[in-house]
């Protein structure tokens, strides 16, 4: 079933007002931000292709979020490149819309929903990078029993592969790149 979000189009925040507003992690945030570089010039090259196609996109945030921490600097820097209208989504602000993505049936962020200009969501990417994912997705398979005694410390140490996985920002930040440029590639071709 195809989602459509034209509703909420227009009731975001810009990232440089999510950026000056965060309360949290804002230093480290921005850090991230300043330091992205692009590891290829054919992934610059292809987000700027984007420039003036029928593509907006909306990310589902939080300024708490480490893996908002991680991903969403990459995510800005390569939006702002290809000039996509690009609206933050604060998740306690707009949960109705953020139950309509769960991931594990969850509330999972950063969320990135690609849409046309009509609202219709053509791609979605999140909440974080396949090779970081993967674990999270080993855990859940495996524990499917969130009372059980041990949910919690087996859950932590999962969080402690995530942090291992992600490896140096650097590398992280690619790995986002190259997952969105993927998602994006059909519409680029549009």
């Amino acid at each position: 079933m195809a989602v459509n979000v034209a509703h909420k189009l227009g009731t975001g925040i810009t990232p440089r007002q999510f950026m000056d507003s965060m309360e949290k992690n804002k230093e480290a945030f921005q850090s991230n931000y300043d330091a992205f570089k692009w590891s290829s010039d054919e992934d610059r090259e292809f987000f700027e292709s984007l420039k003036g196609k029928d593509v907006r996109v909306l990310i589902l945030a939080a300024d708490w979020c480490g893996d908002v921490l991680r991903n969403v600097p990459a995510i800005f820097r390569a939006l702002e490149a290809a000039e996509v209208t690009t609206e933050v989504l604060v998740m306690e602000q707009h949960l109705e819309t953020m139950d309509q993505f769960l991931t594990f049936g969850g509330r999972s962020i950063p969320v990135v929903l690609i849409v046309d200009s009509g609202g219709n969501v053509l791609r979605q990417w999140g909440p974080r990078p396949a090779h970081v994912q993967k674990h999270m997705a080993a855990f859940k398979q495996d524990n499917p029993d969130r009372e059980a005694p041990d949910y919690q410390e087996k859950l932590l140490q999962t969080r402690k592969s995530i942090q291992q996985a992600y490896g140096e920002q650097h590398e992280s930040a690619a790995a986002v790149i190259g997952e969105l440029r993927q998602q994006l590639a059909g519409i680029a071709q549009g």
